[in-house]
């Protein structure tokens, strides 16, 4: 199942500026299988299979909500998810400023913020959370998203510039904040569990978008996008709701589906257009993990390096779910040198299980 939009015939929303941050509390992989060596020898887990698993992730360490050290105080969902609100909040802010000030543009000048989470919960939201503190107008919109998982990031860019194709004298935020260490459940010890204690690590994001007829916008443009939904595929990935949390679904089949299916996604979608992947110099992958990148090359026959950004980020910081994509969008945008007339593709996948891919030119 799969809907696209295109609009390479009209006017498109452009990504102006994007702004990234990561909490100051830093752990190296190695420090980490020392505190879960700790906590689940206690259990009688294989520890060898727990360095196994964490080195093959390919992460060398990630930044944190909290001090490592505080981690073990954190008996309750309330007093994980509490934490979550205040940190999310924190960093939504920080670069929701940061990505402003990149785009010459102030809180004032924003009419819409898109939020996407999966990793807390909050009511109001912290997009409502950010209106007094950042300063944004009493009638900003918000539309709070949860539960799409690492596919958000793709997903809230289509989602937003699909709203300034109705609105193009407006100027829309997507705010990503992932605090994933929050959501580890101790007494978890499925392989699943395991590996996400060491993939996954926390950041925020977030993209300013201009409609075409907002002033002064610059930028590649946004000219369409296309959602895939997998039938039968939910449990794949997401969560199970437990009285201690958020309990990790993960199958070891997503990176199968990303060989099977991701290229002819995305030739469908490239010929809509009239593309091809010869056509396509810049490639904005999500980091799910060394074998869903290494799917998305060997299944989209890319150059060597086309993914050098997604490898770099993976190894740097983890993989965030839904801020990964934009973290790498954002270095494309600073480091890229594109030139005008250059396409991209923006791709990401996540729980439902679904892809989503966003074509852009410079």
């Amino acid at each position: 199942m799969l809907s696209s939009t295109r609009h390479d015939t009209a006017p498109s929303p452009s990504l102006s500026a994007v702004g990234r941050a990561l909490p100051p509390h830093y752990a190296s992989q190695e420090q980490l299988i020392a505190a879960l060596r700790d906590l689940w020898a206690t259990k009688h887990f294989n520890l060898e299979r727990l360095e196994d698993l964490h080195r093959n992730v390919q992460v060398g360490g990630r930044h944190l909500a909290l001090p490592l050290e505080q981690y073990p105080a954190l008996a309750t969902f309330q007093q994980r998810n509490d934490a979550w609100i205040r940190v999310a909040t924190e960093l939504s802010e920080t670069v929701a400023r940061q990505a402003l000030e990149r785009a010459g543009l102030t809180p004032r000048d924003v009419d819409h913020v898109f939020f996407v989470t999966v990793t807390g919960i909050a009511t109001p939201s912290v997009d409502a959370r950010l209106v007094n503190r950042m300063g944004f107008r009493e009638d900003v919109k918000r539309t709070p998203i949860f539960g799409l998982g690492c596919v958000a990031g793709a997903a809230g860019l289509a989602r937003a510039s699909d709203y300034l194709r109705a609105f193009p004298k407006q100027t829309a935020l997507l705010i990503a904040a992932e605090l994933c260490s929050l959501t580890l459940q101790r007494e978890d010890l499925s392989i699943p569990n395991i590996i996400a204690s060491g993939l996954f690590g926390d950041g925020a994001a977030c993209v300013v978008l201009r409609g075409a007829e907002a002033p002064g916008a610059t930028g590649p443009r946004v000219v369409g996008s296309r959602s895939v939904f997998y039938p039968d595929t939910e449990r794949v990935m997401g969560w199970d709701v437990v009285d201690t949390g958020f309990k990790v679904v993960l199958s070891a089949k997503v990176p199968q589906l990303v060989k099977d299916h991701i290229r002819g996604n995305v030739d469908g979608f490239l010929a809509e257009h009239g593309l091809t992947r010869k056509d396509v110099r810049h490639w904005v992958a999500h980091t799910g993990g060394p074998k869903v990148l290494e799917g998305f090359e060997s299944a989209l026959e890319l150059e060597a390096g086309a993914l050098d950004r997604s490898w770099k980020s993976l190894r740097q910081v983890g993989n965030l779910s839904s801020a990964s994509v934009l973290f790498v969008l954002g270095e494309t945008l600073e480091e890229a040198d594109a030139k005008p007339g250059e396409w991209g593709v923006v791709m990401a996948m996540g729980p439902g299980f679904c892809a989503e891919m966003v074509l852009v030119r410079w």
